[in-house]
């Protein structure tokens, strides 16, 4: 259903500020949670358990000097961590949180999204070519080539959604999951190599840990954001946590049913009056969201117990193992589609 422009407007404005508080609560999460696997106690001082310490970094990156490199290009070193928030924040537009809940509900909402995760790789690849220094330009040139390696791949998984769904929406890709009457319907069992791929192509294409080679301290100190500091890097923090919880939530809408209630159309069969109530949708949210932490926590699970790649493995991890299995992945379900079709 359309939604009313102040309904939408509304939708968006909360949007934009759960996303921008989604960074300081997954920052803590991330700290409390690495502290428990290296078994110390992670962030207490500032705040009852420690929870206003991610606050007490926002007020310290506002307060820093921004300091810029003499030899910098002035207007891209400024440019590039705007361009990664801006960019960030876009997509959640396309996320639908809930039946008819979405900001943007567009017939190639898939495309839009490849469109925009490909083109936040261009803020990385400036700030390392503005900054003028050679840790921050291999950490841009990293970005590019990493970026290339593991968008086919993930174009290949979400185009093996795309062929089961029948649709470039993404309200109607979590609809057609509802199609199996329970959790066998997600895509996640009808398509599990393409949900495999997807997932480990999210990790790398938000630059997290195993594959945080663009950043990589020991050898590159920083990264593409070596020269940043102030509100310039705190801009670039913000983008990769903003980016980690929309890959999250993606991972959720493509293969894991998005908003849909485990049972649902069974759970509508016994109670008929929830169906199109206030209640269902707050219902489809809770789903959502406690999807979306399962996923975050994986993020966090993976980075502090798997090395980092080498950069020779992650090229290799993404050119001959990936790519391969996601093309084969999309003929099978190309031709199983064909065949379903053609039999019922």
């Amino acid at each position: 259903m359309d939604l009313p422009l102040y309904w939408t407007a509304l939708i968006a404005f909360l949007v934009i500020n759960v996303m921008l508080l989604s960074a300081s609560v997954l920052v803590y999460a991330e700290r409390r949670v690495s502290g428990f696997i290296q078994n110390r106690p992670g962030p207490n001082r500032v705040g009852p358990a420690g929870l206003l310490q991610p606050f007490a970094d926002v007020f310290k990156f506002v307060l820093k000097e921004d300091i810029q490199p003499a030899a910098a290009s002035p207007f891209i070193h400024s440019l590039a961590p705007v361009l990664m928030v801006v960019i960030a924040m876009t997509t959640a537009a396309l996320i639908p949180f809930a039946e008819g809940v979405v900001i943007a509900d567009i017939n190639v909402g898939v495309l839009m999204l490849l469109a925009l995760t490909s083109i936040s790789v261009y803020g990385i690849t400036l700030a390392g070519w503005s900054s003028n220094s050679k840790y921050a330009l291999l950490g841009g040139l990293r970005s590019a080539a990493q970026m290339i390696s593991y968008e086919l791949s993930m174009g290949l998984a979400v185009a093996s959604v795309v062929l089961i769904a029948g649709t470039l929406s993404l309200p109607g890709i979590v609809e057609d999951q509802a199609a199996g009457g329970a959790v066998l319907g997600w895509n996640v069992f009808r398509n599990p190599i393409g949900a495999l791929i997807f997932i480990t192509t999210a990790f790398a294409e938000t630059n997290r840990a195993p594959f945080d080679l663009p950043e990589a301290e020991q050898e590159l100190v920083g990264g593409y954001h070596t020269e940043y500091s102030g509100m310039k890097f705190g801009m670039f923090f913000l983008a990769e946590y903003v980016n980690w919880f929309i890959a999250s939530f993606m991972i959720v809408t493509l293969f894991f049913g998005g908003y849909l209630i485990p049972f649902q159309p069974y759970l509508l069969a016994a109670l008929p009056a929830l169906d199109g109530s206030i209640l269902l949708g707050i219902l489809q949210f809770g789903s959502l969201m406690l999807k979306v932490a399962f996923f975050a926590f994986l993020f966090i699970w993976v980075r502090w117990t798997f090395p980092r790649f080498k950069y020779n493995q992650l090229m290799n991890i993404g050119w001959k193992y990936l790519l391969p299995i996601a093309l084969a992945n999309v003929l099978v379900i190309a031709v199983g589609v064909i065949i379903f079709r053609t039999l019922f």
